[in-house]
């Protein structure tokens, strides 16, 4: 990759897929965007609709689509295609149907000579995203899933609305798995740079720590409740996916709760899995060590061990 392009191929031009291709036009993400999808004819169409908006994008955009040749000197290739989530579906029930499709898509992506970076938005993301790594063989800091990038954002919202305060000026992370062993490590989430759990004991009962906890049962189950009441989630997750292109884009080492692969963090070896990660233009720099209690530390060692039984269970 070099700084002075930026290219991206997108896999799957369902309504995650173009969520985030409608947000990229929108904030002028990238330089050049592709389109690939089984149906061709509909990434055709998704591809001219995009264009008929460019009078009214902050910037120019290339948009058309594609085929896997065009990934050969793509910056990003973003992997949003396969088997939509059902109401009651756990984001793992997805698991063995959502590995065959990818099998159908690293491959030709490899075979064009891509060497930039994989983001992976498909379900159960975390596993897909070290699918994608092992399919693949590139370098792990290559390949990174959207983790829990938007749970994250959802959690800031939710402490923001409770405070009374900007979101952005909420510093706090959803960790582990992106779904139901997810959790909030509370004692590294601040308002500023006084700690929460500092703000609720001394508030005199005005902020109560079990409203900390209700407000993470929302994060946890945010996705379903969307999902019982329009089928599918999509905005949210685009618009988190153009937030992780424009940190790799932009060189810009910011810390998302992106899923990448542990290397000893916390003991952990191999997993993908949302941690607060550094990301740059070559992909996640650096993880973050974060402070945990031991009860913090037991829940992401859980997780993991959720998506490691899941993945070795796999057939790849």
């Amino acid at each position: 990759m070099t700084a002075d392009t930026r290219k991206v191929v997108l896999i799957g031009a369902g309504l995650v897929g173009m969520s985030y291709a409608y947000a990229l036009l929108n904030q002028g993400g990238c330089n050049e965007l592709v389109l690939i999808d089984i149906d061709r004819k509909r990434a055709e169409g998704e591809a001219m609709d995009l264009n008929h908006g460019l009078a009214f994008s902050p910037a120019h955009m290339k948009i058309y689509a594609g085929g896997y040749e065009d990934c050969a000197d793509a910056d990003i290739v973003a992997i949003c295609a396969g088997v939509a989530q059902k109401p009651g579906e756990s984001r793992l029930d997805l698991l063995q149907r959502n590995t065959e499709v990818f099998k159908t898509i690293v491959d030709p992506v490899m075979r064009s000579g891509f060497q930039g970076i994989f983001l992976v938005a498909t379900n159960p993301v975390d596993i897909m995203a070290r699918v994608t790594h092992k399919l693949s063989g590139m370098k792990s800091e290559q390949v990174l899933g959207t983790g829990t990038a938007l749970d994250t954002a959802r959690l800031r919202y939710l402490l923001g609305d409770y405070f009374s305060v900007d979101p952005r000026n909420v510093h706090a992370y959803v960790i582990g798995e992106h779904g139901d062993s997810e959790f909030v490590p509370w004692s590294q989430a601040m308002l500023a740079t006084k700690p929460i759990v500092s703000i609720c004991e001394e508030s005199g009962g005005r902020y109560r720590l079990e409203d900390m906890e209700r407000i993470t049962v929302q994060v946890r189950t945010a996705a379903q409740k969307i999902i019982e009441a329009k089928r599918s989630t999509y905005y949210g997750i685009g618009m988190a996916m153009v937030r992780i292109t424009r940190a790799i884009f932009g060189d810009e080492n910011s810390v998302l709760t992106v899923s990448s692969r542990m290397h000893g963090y916390n003991g952990l070896e191999g997993v993908y899995i949302g941690v607060p990660g550094i990301v740059c233009r070559s992909g996640v720099r650096h993880i973050l060590s974060l402070n945990l209690t031991e009860a913090e530390r037991g829940s992401l060692l859980r997780s993991a061990a959720i998506l490691e039984e899941y993945y070795h269970g796999l057939k790849l």
